[in-house]
């Protein structure tokens, strides 16, 4: 008959597919509940108020029309829920799919159960699949593996979770009429009502009533659970012979057969023969078990509802029996653990002895592992709810009467593994060298045999040995019996072997040989060597496969978690501990096997993800184990920090000699020296743990410690950031400055100290420092923005944000997410026009009431100091999403106070008629324009504010790019040089190209200006004025309400000669540099047109006014005119434009002579 799982075994390749699906399945419901989004839980009352409303659950399903017409009903609804789509719909998907698998996994089970019975496969049937041993394999574990889907599922995404998901993944996907499964997934899915919270109750018929939400034939479950009852179908009791270990050589069946019970409750329930036979078989002597990767259970709880299980499993619980078993475990433990310490003594473990103990060695390790797997699971916290008194009694219980201690545990475990891994080293290379070995056995045997024939010869001169034919003859026969053996045919050759032993020892007793030492040496050299050969022979491959059966470490997956601490001890205490630690790293990598090989078999491309994903937990927690290396290294340096910036003084250059010992200090610089040892010991013991293959992760311990101490710098300069810039609003004056240097101080410590360590370590330190302090600022930066953004960018989307080294994550002390939106709010707030006045020539702002200094340009290079480059750099993308905000603000407020509101349109088509046209003088001009500006009154306040807010963030955008050029030019002068000369190049060129189409222009997927642009920016070469922050309609009116708002706000303004434009009521409060900001800014995302018309309506305002004053014979120029040239000196000055776009609209002789008037 065919091999079951032979290619062109059809019935064998399709439940082996199903197989493997399934494991592939669980790893990606395990990888995704690491990524439930948080507001499917709804757990805090700020979820609850924003999403209460959008998130729905199965009742959703009752009324889809009533949820929708709610939503529909309010526009502010419909855009959150946009919002929500956008940011969801991407991890909502990929939930679907995964919870699609699932039903799709148990409807092809289904399939494949149908097409065995209608006997699509021929010749096949269940029966006969079933008799097949990979056959009986498969199917208990299809079953099997559905059970576990169905209960990871619901652990890890709790039910209310599932339900919400599915819905959004409803409402918002267009796939929907399309996908006619999903009433049959939200059937399946649907909550359970289980929770996984300790201390929760468990639902009634919970989880067999979940099960069976899908039918499955009945049959093939009775016979399944058939066949694992009487069966041993991995024939794992060959790896384990003696008696008292059969319950470990059955584990992996006993967990199949605890999750297939539930498909079947009427056992569990009622028949307690079955009951009773299961429990004496699988469960005498232990009632914790792991049923997949670590998912552990305690049967005492999961089998009380059930009375048939609970009377059986009561008299493993006796207390008679936990006792014995108990204290089993207990000596055990204490005699293997002497045994396996003698062992790993240097010396003990070589190659003949190993070769002649292979059963006895085999027999420790069994001993040692089904010790530890038993007092692991049955002293586990996870496996025992604090609640239930009964098994807090029974751990107890096995807690005083194993004499249990964590730490004698895990020495145990670290020593198997270290045995283990020794062992199976020196097997892998004695097999690899087998035959080679056994062949110069052989021929050295034999050569000593053909030598001694010649010895008897009588010919060899200095032998002093008689002639003997015979015996020459006769060595010579055994010489050519030992050339014969042949190593294919190893029983036979061994058989052979032994023959000749016996023989050289008869010879030797024969005929007296004793007398001469050499001949005597020769024949037991030969005799050695024989032994050699059927000891080398006797190395068989079985040894190795029973040694990864009995070390299988699956069980503490999620276990060995609760020994972290003891590890990071003692690696504190001892780094060198790292080395023992890698092989218990390796030991539990074995655990990997288990979920890969069907996928490995069925040569499924899902092979890679799954490895991928589980070896990527291992790593991760050999790196949170690791992680100890780098912070007790950083509170070394700490120490470090603070001896040098506190206690150790410079030495001068010059100093006198009587002086010397004040300035040796040598406390202090032993401490010092104490410090740099502990640190660079430590770093000695991670980098002896040798690159290591962890599953199919390669783990490299340089890249391990350098990782680590990224993760160890990021973890603390984001916490020194986070507590540093908190800034109180009502101090006065601001903690702005104050704060900022003492954050200064910090960065430089960490900066200093690290460059100190670097040497020791052997790492590169400013470029890690640089890196991670730019990835820590971006990643807030980004985070911060994301308050601006429709489409936010979720953690796992940010490339700044990394799994290996996590930036982390503060909750908001106020209405910024971070500290760079504190630091941006807490400058916006000390620098308001409406509290304080800005001087452009000196760039600094004064305080409007009391005219102190607020703050001046050394704050931005206080912040260049604090957060380098990368922060000033960070604020200004901020201050840019801030602008962009205010400015679709503005956009809208101007639809609703202008645009919409019929009197204030009125009034401007009356203003539009009196002035056109714009080369002309308006008649009575200040009686046209007070009438406009009297009935425009109620919209310039907004209005007001919103200008001002924008001038006041291009005023600092504009000081943030002055500091950064200037730093730029400093510290690298070559890349500002550069950037500037590229910069002109490549305008020129484009400006070339619209003179003529045919010279090269960069094309549309050419990202050449897109990234400079990044680069330009971050040099500060370029004018924060020219930018286009939004993509703006066509407005009616716009020029004019411009005109008329900075007319309104003349008359707030006087001229002063010191300081030009300045405030005349400090009680109502405006200042003009960021009026011209804001109006200019705001007139250039609009047409050019549009400014053109509004620089004619001012000069025809000039001019008009002008003429009016002439005509009544006043001789000084009023005050509004001088304030319009001044804006308009300004707004030449600050566009870089041409002075004659203004001539165009006032008379040059105005321009000129107006200063002199003043």
């Amino acid at each position: 008959m065919l091999d079951f799982l032979a290619e062109n075994n059809l019935c064998g390749q399709a439940i082996l597919r199903i197989v493997s699906c399934g494991n592939a399945i669980i790893a990606e419901l395990l990888r995704l509940s690491e990524f439930i989004p948080g507001v499917f839980r709804l757990k805090d009352k700020a979820d609850q108020q924003k999403y209460g409303e959008i998130i729905f659950d199965f009742s959703y399903f009752k009324g889809p029309e009533v949820c929708e017409g709610k939503l529909e009903a309010k526009p502010d609804l419909l855009d959150l829920d946009d919002e929500f789509r956008e940011n969801n719909i991407e991890i909502l998907t990929r939930f679907y799919l995964a919870f699609q698998s699932v039903h799709k996994y148990i409807v092809d089970l289904n399939r494949y159960l149908d097409d065995l019975n209608e006997g699509i496969y021929i010749q096949q049937t269940l029966e006969t699949v079933l008799l097949n041993e990979d056959g009986k394999q498969l199917l208990c574990e299809a079953l099997y593996l559905y059970g576990v889907m169905l209960l990871v599922i619901d652990q890890k995404i709790e039910g209310e979770v599932r339900e919400r998901m599915l819905v959004s993944y409803y409402r918002y996907s267009a796939a929907r009429s399309a996908d006619s499964n999903m009433d049959d997934i939200c059937k399946l899915l649907r909550s359970t009502g289980y929770s996984s919270q300790p201390g929760a109750k468990r639902p009634p018929n919970y989880p067999e009533s979940y099960f069976s939400r899908v039918p499955i034939s009945e049959t093939f479950i009775s016979m399944v659970i058939g066949r694992l009852r009487s069966d041993d179908i991995y024939n794992q009791v060959s790896a384990y012979p003696l008696p008292e270990h059969r319950s470990t050589a059955l584990a992996t069946q006993a967990a199949m057969l605890y999750v297939l019970l539930y498909f079947d409750p009427s056992i569990l329930h009622t028949q307690q023969a079955k009951m009773r036979e299961i429990v004496d078989k699988y469960f005498p002597d232990n009632w914790v078990i792991s049923i997949y990767m670590g998912i552990c259970v305690n049967l005492a709880e999961a089998w009380e509802p059930y009375k048939a299980a609970k009377t059986a499993l009561n008299y493993t619980l006796d207390l008679s029996n936990v006792k014995e078993q108990a204290s089993r475990y207990a000596s055990v433990t204490e005699r293997v653990h002497t045994q396996v310490r003698q062992l790993l003594k240097e010396g003990c473990l070589r190659e003949e002895i190993v070769l002649d103990n292979i059963p006895k060695l085999l027999n420790c390790l069994r001993d040692c592992n089904v010790a530890i797997r038993w007092l692991m699971l049955h002293t586990a916290d996870s496996a025992c709810d604090p609640n239930n008194k009964r098994l807090r009694q029974i751990k107890d219980q096995v807690l005083t009467d194993s004499k249990f201690n964590p730490k004698i545990l895990f020495q145990l475990l670290l020593d198997t593994a270290q045995f283990e891994f020794i062992l199976k080293e020196m097997f892998k290379q004695m097999l690899s060298e087998k035959q080679e070995k056994w062949e110069s056995f052989k021929k050295e045997g034999s050569e000593r045999m053909a030598e001694l024939a010649d010895v008897f010869s009588g010919v060899k001169p200095l032998t002093r040995v008689e002639k003997n034919e015979n015996l020459q003859a006769w060595f010579r026969e055994i010489s050519k019996q030992i050339m014969s053996l042949n190593y294919d045919d190893s029983t036979a050759a061994g058989r052979k072997t032994v023959q000749l032993i016996q023989a050289l020892e008869e010879v030797q007793e024969f005929h007296q040989l004793e007398s001469n030492l050499q001949v005597c040496q020769f024949l037991a050299d030969t005799r050695k060597f024989l032994h050699q050969m059927i000891r080398t022979i006797n190395i068989k491959e079985e040894v190795l496969i029973t040694m990864q059966i009995v070390g299988d470490l699956s069980y503490a997956w999620q276990l060995i978690d609760s020994f972290t601490s003891i590890m990071q001890e003692s690696i504190r205490a001892n780094p060198s501990m790292v080395t023992k630690l890698r092989a218990t790293f390796l030991k539990l990598a074995s655990a990997l096997d288990m979920p890969l090989l069907r996928i490995n078999q069925a040569n499924s491309p899902d092979l890679l993800s799954v490895s991928q994903y589980y070896s990527g937990e291992l790593v991760s927690y050999v790196r949170k184990v690791l992680q100890i290396i780098p912070e007790s290294m950083f509170t070394s340096l700490l120490k470090i920090i603070k001896l040098q910036t506190h206690d150790i003084i410079e030495v001068p250059t010059r100093l006198d000699k009587d002086k010397l010992r004040d300035y040796a200090q040598l406390g202090p610089r032993y401490e010092v020296a104490k410090l740099t040892h502990a640190i660079s010991i430590f770093t000695e013991g991670i980098l002896m743990m040798k690159t290591t293959l962890v599953g199919i992760i390669k783990v490299d311990p340089k890249q391990l410690l350098e990782d680590g101490i990224r993760k160890e710098l990021v973890k603390r300069v984001a916490l020194a950031l986070h507590r540093g810039l908190t800034f109180n609003p009502k101090a006065k004056p601001s903690e702005l400055m104050p704060k900022l240097k003492d954050m200064a101080a910090t960065m430089d410590g960490f900066h200093r100290s690290f460059e100190y360590i670097q040497d020791y370590v052997n790492i590169y330190g400013l470029k890690i420092w640089q890196e991670e302090v730019s990835r820590i600022i971006n990643y807030n930066v980004e985070q911060e923005c994301n308050n601006f953004l429709r489409t936010k960018i979720q953690d796992w989307q940010s490339m700044y944000q990394s799994t290996h080294i996590p930036i982390p994550k503060f909750a908001p002390v106020d209405e910024s997410v971070t500290f760079i939106g504190r630091l941006c709010r807490e400058i916006l707030r000390i620098t308001d026009p409406k509290v304080a006045c800005y001087i452009d020539q000196l760039n600094t702002w004064y305080d409007m009431k009391n005219h102190q200094e607020v703050t001046n340009s050394r704050l931005l290079s206080e912040i260049q100091d604090t957060l380098g480059t990368f922060g000033l750099n960070g604020l200004d993308r901020l201050l840019c999403f801030m602008i962009v905000k205010e400015l679709q603000n503005f956009l809208s407020m101007f639809q609703k106070t202008v645009l919409r509101d019929k009197p204030v349109l009125d009034a401007l088509k009356m203003l539009m008629n009196s002035v056109n046209p714009l080369k002309g003088i308006v008649a009575s001009s200040s009686k046209v324009y007070s009438t406009a500006i009297a009935k425009t009154q109620k919209i310039w306040a907004a209005y007001l504010d919103a200008i001002m807010k924008v001038g006041q963030m291009q005023i600092l955008r504009r000081q943030i790019a002055n500091e950064l050029n200037y730093s730029c030019r400093f510290d690298s002068k070559h890349l500002a040089a550069a950037l500037e000369n590229l910069n002109k190049a490549i305008l020129a060129d484009i400006e070339a190209h619209y003179q003529d189409p045919s010279l090269p222009y960069p094309k549309e997927d050419n990202t050449l200006l897109y990234e400079i642009t990044a680069y330009l920016e971050a040099a500060g070469i370029h004018n924060p004025l020219n930018k286009i922050y939004i993509t703006t309609k066509r407005l009616p009116y716009f020029p004019i309400v411009n005109f008329l708002f900075l007319v309104s706000q003349l008359p707030k303004l006087q001229y002063n000669k010191n300081f030009g434009m300045a405030c005349r009521k400090p009680a109502d409060p405006i200042d003009w540099p960021p009026l011209v900001l804001g109006l200019l800014t705001l007139l250039k995302q609009f047409h050019s047109r549009y400014t053109e018309q509004f620089l004619a309506l001012i000069g025809q305002f000039v001019r008009s006014t002008m003429e009016q004053c002439t005509s009544q014979k006043i001789p000084e120029m009023p005050a509004d005119v001088v304030g319009a040239l001044l804006f308009l000196e300004d707004y030449v000055r600050y566009t870089k434009l041409p002075r004659r776009v203004v001539e165009a609209h006032v008379p040059t002789f105005i321009f000129d002579e107006f200063r002199t008037v003043l």
